[in-house]
């Protein structure tokens, strides 16, 4: 009895996730601001303490390799967890609009295709935990903005990109590091070489999901520029996906905002047509 693709146990941790969404969502929506922002705020700490708490699980507690390999903050998830309790503190609108964006399409993503949690027994703790861990990511930043506690912005949407880049650089940061640590391999002599240790793409596209960046990459950033191997196939790492991360940084979240900022988008619409007719009349009266 495993998760699999499509099966019981797939959807049984789907419903539940939705199900705790609802249920907390019914409890606190008539609550103070005060007690919203608490809940916020310790789901978010909740997550990043369940991510070192998983050192004392299978197979972390039982094998030192993965677990120095892998409580590293070296995915988008994972990152995540990290930042996002500080970025629910900061009080930042612009940060706090990508908690929202990335946490909801991070975590529905992470229960449709749970790559991590496939042919693991349903309720083996690790399975467990990355639920739990991907349903906080939704959880907190959805909760807080469908209780109030943080209102979107559109006009705040061109900031998505490069706090996305930020990300992406620090999760470099920490493989560097792993690697001048000791703590896992180096690639070695193979340049051309992107498979290993490449969850995030950085390195390069090394599956089908990562056809949906590199439609977007520039030729020239697919070939190595100079050297003995100037001209062979290799992505540039991290610049190979900005344009991607331009292109889904500014058009998702313009259609994630709708719900709320439908009224607001169409004020400054109406708006914007009605100074372009007077423009447009003095300049031809």
């Amino acid at each position: 009895m495993t998760i699999e693709f499509l099966n019981v146990w797939y959807f049984f941790y789907m419903l539940a996730a939705g199900g705790l969404i609802f249920g907390l969502y019914r409890v606190l929506r008539h609550r103070s601001a005060e007690v919203k922002s608490a809940v916020v705020l310790l789901l978010v700490l909740l997550n990043l303490g369940i991510h070192f708490a998983k050192l004392l699980i299978p197979p972390y507690s039982t094998n030192p390799d993965i677990a120095m390999r892998e409580v590293w903050f070296i995915n988008v998830c994972a990152v995540s967890v990290l930042f996002f309790p500080a970025f629910f503190l900061s009080k930042n609108k612009v940060l706090r609009d990508f908690m929202f964006y990335l946490g909801t399409l991070s975590g529905v993503l992470a229960l449709l295709i749970p790559t991590e949690a496939m042919g693991k027994p349903p309720f083996a703790p690790d399975s467990i935990r990355f639920y739990l861990c991907h349903t906080l990511i939704l959880a907190a930043p959805l909760l807080m903005v469908l209780l109030g506690v943080h209102r979107l912005n559109y006009r705040r949407i061109g900031g998505m990109p490069f706090v996305m880049m930020g990300y992406l650089l620090f999760i470099i940061v920490n493989q560097v590091l792993q690697s001048e640590l000791g703590i896992v391999s180096l690639r070695g002599d193979d340049l051309l070489a992107v498979g290993y240790k490449n969850p995030s793409f950085i390195w390069g596209p090394t599956d089908e999901m990562a056809a949906l960046f590199s439609i977007f990459t520039p030729d020239f950033m697919k070939t190595v520029p100079w050297g003995p191997m100037a001209g062979q196939e290799k992505y540039w790492p991290f610049f190979w996906m900005l344009p991607a991360v331009v292109v889904y940084f500014l058009a998702l979240p313009a259609l994630m905002c709708l719900p709320w900022e439908y009224a607001h988008i169409k004020a400054d619409l109406t708006t914007l047509v009605g100074k372009l007719k007077r423009t447009a009349k003095g300049v031809f009266s």
